[in-house]
């Protein structure tokens, strides 16, 4: 697999994410229906469209210059929670990466790490609250080994979320009715995991 990440890398991971969330825009909302405000499939439809222009119009020249300028859109373009916990999950993660030309899976991983420090301060959000957190963890700690085992591990943990109560955001209002629903932030960041798997294996069929 892929051991050393160069801008390209980290441009091509987003605008994987981006056609991902167009694709599973409607389910997300769908989810966010059940326990939210029922926008999070489109909030993060265009915010990353608009990532993807962005990144596209001027492309940044080392992976941590990539997250910062993704993170940045996110924040001005999606409205909700979902904007600012997403920018400064990579703004936060693009500024731990400094302006190294080139950065290692497991480099990317302790970013990433920084980035979801920073959002569960942000949200005051742990890991069980039902939150994106709980599969942004495991997945954080599944790329210390390997891409697979990171998507693997996020996917497990937002699947995890259907029998918790939410305890943060919206949801949270509902109490015991929010049982028995997979949470829409969990669910999206999944897909973050899964595009950088996917962009990983296109890397090294190249």
């Amino acid at each position: 697999m892929t051991e050393t990440l160069d801008a390209g890398f980290l441009v091509r991971w987003l605008a994987a994410v981006a056609e991902d969330v167009d694709r599973e825009a409607d389910r997300l909302t769908e989810l966010d229906s059940a326990i939210g405000d029922a926008d999070h499939g489109v909030n993060l439809k265009r915010g990353f469209a608009a990532v993807t222009e962005a990144l596209a119009k001027e492309p940044p020249a080392s992976p941590g210059a990539v997250l910062v300028t993704a993170g940045r859109q996110l924040i001005s373009t999606v409205g909700g929670a979902s904007g600012p916990l997403y920018g400064t999950l990579l703004r936060r993660a693009g500024k731990a990466l400094g302006e190294d030309a080139e950065v290692t899976r497991e480099r990317l991983a302790e970013a990433l790490g920084a980035g979801v420090s920073a959002v569960s301060q942000l949200g005051g959000a742990q890991p069980g609250d039902k939150t994106m957190l709980d599969a942004l963890v495991p997945g954080v700690e599944g790329l210390r080994s390997s891409y697979e085992a990171a998507r693997a591990a996020a996917e497990e943990g937002a699947l995890a979320t259907v029998p918790l109560q939410a305890r943060k955001g919206r949801a949270s209002y509902l109490g015991e009715r929010s049982v028995g629903h997979q949470d829409p932030g969990a669910t999206s960041s999944a897909l973050l995991f899964a595009a950088l798997a996917g962009t990983a294996r296109a890397e090294e069929a190249r």
